[in-house]
């Protein structure tokens, strides 16, 4: 009868960890708006969400789950035509002067011309790690996945299940890394002329209003974050935390060979790559490995 106790306990703490790892339902169930619900639609029985921007207003929601480690995946279909000034962006963050967060956000721009992906970390309220990437599709005529994959020793942000960009865990050697707190997916459409195209040169176009961007399947498959204690469970190497396995602790060789090919060919803008920004004094993580 001795074990008993320690079975139940075992028990508790192993469906602990699954439920904290299941995967989101439909909209309503995960997310919800926070500006320009007015104007915003959810659709086909909650899997698919528009945003609108017009003169008045943009529009924006959040999930209603903060996260700590695992997969944050959306499928999105952009703004078509002229979608200059314009900025849908999806990310995920924390609170505070102090937090954390991971970007995708990507910028409009006039009828024919790419979109760009701009992509940026902060820890513990420090950013300034700004990459950027055109697009090898048209992401306006359908939709296609992005997802950030984070884990204790790397982020990945994936398009279409192509790595673009990692940042590993080199906080011991004094670069900061986002494993302290919970945060949320925040997803909006919003006019941001005054840099998002072309440094901000071309305005939005308000003849063309409103603006749509359209969003389906929101899944997160991640730990939930429930308070300090996530951070050691959210972090254990664990079944249901299977970020944690060593298959995810690395790109494998042909992951490594897809973002190569999207870096050499589709990146614009690399702020390790930015000398004079930084007076020559680059960032710690620029000179370490990054895969």
């Amino acid at each position: 009868m001795a074990r008993l106790p320690v079975l139940l306990i075992a028990l508790f703490f192993s469906s602990s960890f699954v439920d904290r790892c299941q995967v989101e339902a439909s909209f309503w169930d995960s997310a919800f708006f926070t500006w320009g619900a007015w104007q915003s639609s959810v659709l086909n029985n909650g899997n698919d969400v528009q945003l609108v921007l017009d003169k008045i207003s943009g529009s924006a929601f959040q999930s209603r789950s903060a996260y700590l480690f695992g997969s944050i995946e959306m499928l999105i279909k952009f703004v078509p035509g002229n979608s200059a000034g314009t900025v849908t962006a999806y990310y995920l963050s924390s609170t505070g002067s102090k937090h954390d967060e991971i970007d995708f956000e990507f910028l409009g721009n006039v009828s024919g011309q790419p979109y760009t992906i701009h992509t940026n970390i902060f820890t513990q309220g420090v950013g300034n790690r700004e990459q950027q990437f055109y697009l090898w599709f048209d992401p306006t005529a359908d939709f296609h996945n992005y997802t950030i994959h984070w884990n204790p020793t790397e982020v990945v942000w994936y398009v279409d299940s192509i790595p673009i960009r990692v940042f590993r865990n080199y906080q011991s050697e004094g670069v900061g890394y986002p494993n302290q707190q919970g945060m949320r997916v925040y997803s909006s459409l919003w006019n941001a002329e005054d840099w998002a195209t072309m440094g901000g040169l071309v305005k939005t176009d308000w003849r063309h209003a409103p603006f749509v961007a359209r969003f389906r399947n929101f899944q997160a498959r991640a730990c939930k974050w429930f308070g300090p204690a996530s951070i050691w469970q959210c972090a254990a190497k664990t079944p249901a935390n299977w970020y944690t396995s060593p298959a995810y602790g690395q790109l494998s060789s042909a992951k490594q060979g897809q973002m190569k090919w999207a870096r050499d060919k589709y990146m614009v803008y690399d702020y390790c790559k930015d000398t004079k920004r930084f007076n020559w004094k680059m960032p710690p993580e620029c000179s370490k490995p990054q895969y």
